[in-house]
This record gives C-alpha cells, structure tokens and sequence, in this order.
C-alpha cells in the first residue's frame, strides 16, 4: 500500500546467521529522505490486527512526525527465541534469546540501516512488543542502550522467572528482568511506555486484589526509579476492562507512537 505519507511492503525477508533461519519482516516507509527514527516490533506476523494503515493515515493527518515501521515476524520458535538474553526461564523456554538479540543489533538493524534512510543513532531507535514479545523487546532495549533508547512494553510477560512455585519461587529473587534491573547499572537516556488491562489475566499470586500482570510491571518500574530513573522516563497506562489481545493493544498504539515519536515523551501517567 503506497499512500502521500507512507509506503506499506510486506514480506521481505533476511536470513540470519545467528537464528540459522529466514525472518520475514513488513516495512512501513514514510515520504521523504530522513534520515528517520526507527520502530522495530516483534510479533510483526500480527501487524494486521493492529490496522497499520489507520493508525498511519491519522497519525501523519495529525502532523506526527515521519518514521521507518519494522515489524518483524516469528514463527514456532517464539517461546525460544523471545524471552531474557543470557538467562532462560525455569522451563529453559528463551534459550534462543541471545541470538535473537544479536540478530537484532547485528543483522536486522544494520540491514535496515544499510537499505533505507534509517537513522543510526541510538536517540531514534526504539524497540516494542506485546505479551512475550514485549519482554523481549524491553530486555533488547535494556541490554542494548547504545542502539535503542525508547521500550514500548503491552501486557509483558514480566513474570518470567528462574523458579516455579513448587521449587519454592520468591518473586524478590526469581523474577528476571526485576533481578536484570536491580544489578544494574542504571543505562542513562532509555525511556519506557507501559500498558496493562485490568483484564489481561485473573491469576493473583499473593491474593491482594492486584492481578500478577499489573503488580509486576509496577513493581518493575519501581525497580527502574529505585536504579535512578525518573517518573518522566516512564509512562505507564493501565486500561479499565483491558485485555490481554490486540483489540486493546490497537486501541491505545496511537497514543504509544506519539508518545515515542515525542522529542520530550510526557511523564507518567496512569489510565483509569
């Protein structure tokens, strides 16, 4: 789809050493030259669902500024290759994870960098992602701030731990990325966006009323601030009746490009 301010191509592909296998990807081009700021997505098979057009179309019409889309698509490998790069889950589920980052600093990024006006700076690349996937991308971001400086995280499997309940899991010691971000360092210029629904789930660990999606990205942005970063490097937005699929991730993706896309993103905030 070619439209004055933008140019959908779908289903190109690269082949990557790292994964030893061909990822698909979709691109969405503005007009112009750039070079332009970047947003890489996981879980890009997806794109549809989120009306990628509309979601263009209004934010051009509303004088948002120009970006390079890539949404890059998994396969079956997806509980292997998402996840926390050097630290796989209990069930060893992301121990493609590291390849997967390195396919993504080493091969996707200066691909795209190499064959369309994207910009190299860190300041105008920014990684997001949905349930798993946006674990993945926030924990790229994190292990990366010499590439990326913006993590767009809905509904993020930040659960993902070294234990099970049977073997006695603590989540003061078992939850990866909160153990990721308490060693630090503290990577000063990231920034992060948050969403949760109030729907994405029922389980409740600790039965106090907080369901465990919403308790863990809190208690992981607490983490970020007790490392040193301010209210205004994160943006968390929690939807009243929120589910965990794309109806509620499309519905607020258009505050989420204008909030990465913003030279100054608006500080924390919390949706009712």
């Amino acid at each position: 789809m070619t439209t004055n301010y933008f140019q959908i191509i779908r289903n190109r592909v690269i082949f990557s050493k790292f994964l030893k296998r061909e990822v698909k990807y979709d691109i969405i081009l503005p007009a112009g030259t750039g070079p332009f700021p970047t947003l890489y997505m996981n879980d890009g098979q997806d794109l549809e669902k989120l009306a990628p057009a509309q979601l263009c179309q209004r934010h051009y019409k509303n004088g948002g500024r120009p970006f390079i889309w890539v949404s890059l698509h998994t396969n079956e490998r997806r509980l292997q290759e998402y996840g926390t790069a050097f630290i796989p889950d209990y069930k060893k589920r992301g121990a493609q994870a590291t390849a997967y980052m390195h396919f993504i600093t080493r091969e996707m990024m200066p691909h795209i960098q190499a064959t369309t006006p994207s910009s190299a700076s860190a300041g105008l690349n920014y990684f997001c992602g949905f349930s798993l996937g946006g674990l993945s991308a926030f924990d790229i971001v994190w292990e990366n701030p010499e590439r990326f400086s913006r993590a767009g995280v809905f509904s993020g499997s930040f659960w993902w731990r070294n234990k099970s309940y049977e073997e006695g899991y603590d989540e003061d010691q078992d939850r990866i990325m909160h153990n990721k971000i308490k060693k630090g360092p503290f990577r000063p210029g990231l920034k992060f966006w948050f969403e949760c629904g109030t729907n994405d789930e029922t389980e409740d660990r600790n039965n106090n009323g907080i369901i465990d999606s919403i308790e863990d990205t809190l208690e992981l942005i607490d983490e970020l601030h007790t490392l040193g970063y301010e209210e205004e490097d994160t943006t968390y937005v929690e939807i009243r009746g929120g589910e965990h699929n794309f109806n509620t991730w499309q519905a607020v993706f258009g505050d989420f490009l204008g909030w990465v896309l913003e030279e100054n993103p608006s500080p924390a905030h919390r949706e009712e």
